[in-house]
């Protein structure tokens, strides 16, 4: 009886320890859930734009005869241009420098013809639903971001695990309690065998 009571009381301060960062990752995932089924609600995305750059004599000379001079060349656009995103890729082939950024914010595309020094940069910015979606998603995130997600889903997880030891803890309504679970769990496979 003792060990029952340890058992139930720790239940109850995992349950309290992890209420607090649970509570706001389940209010953001619900939300952003919420607003992924009305994409309607939001304006459409901004159109992307497309700016040209030449490149200074001194770049080309630090860079040649670089196998892939993509770092150098983003600092230089960076200092002058806006873009959206983190480096995902690039490809160096017959004097030509294509670069790929692309973040929740959106995604920016740099094409450099070394033969003539120029750039051209196409800047897209998100639309509200595509950045809340990869955000929900974690797609395109940073590590930290990644990390969070994870985080959130175990404690999430080990949040309804301690409740759910609770709610069955109280022995008067053990079996509408069970009788919930059933119920619930059926329900839950119905609508997942509609939705296929």
């Amino acid at each position: 009886m003792y060990q029952r009571r340890d058992f139930y009381r720790h239940a109850r301060y995992v349950h309290g320890w992890l209420s607090a960062f649970a509570f706001l990752t389940l209010v953001f995932f619900s939300v952003t859930g919420l607003l992924l089924n009305h994409p309607d609600w939001f304006e459409p995305a901004q159109d992307e734009t497309s700016h040209v750059i030449t490149l200074p004599k001194e770049l080309l000379k630090s860079i040649e005869g670089k196998e892939n001079p993509s770092d150098e060349i983003l600092d230089y656009v960076r200092s002058k241009q806006d873009l959206v995103g983190r480096y995902k890729s690039s490809e160096v082939m017959d004097g030509e420098v294509m670069i790929h950024l692309e973040s929740p914010a959106g995604s920016s595309d740099v094409w450099v013809t070394l033969d003539n020094a120029e750039a051209e940069i196409t800047t897209k910015p998100a639309s509200t639903v595509s950045l809340i979606n990869e955000l929900h998603r974690g797609k395109n995130a940073s590590t930290a971001w990644s990390w969070m997600i994870d985080i959130s889903a175990v404690l999430i997880l080990l949040l309804s695990i301690a409740g759910y030891i609770l709610f069955l803890s109280i022995k008067t309504r053990l079996v509408t309690h069970l009788t919930l679970t059933a119920v619930s769990i059926a329900l839950l496979l119905l609508l997942i065998w509609s939705a296929i």
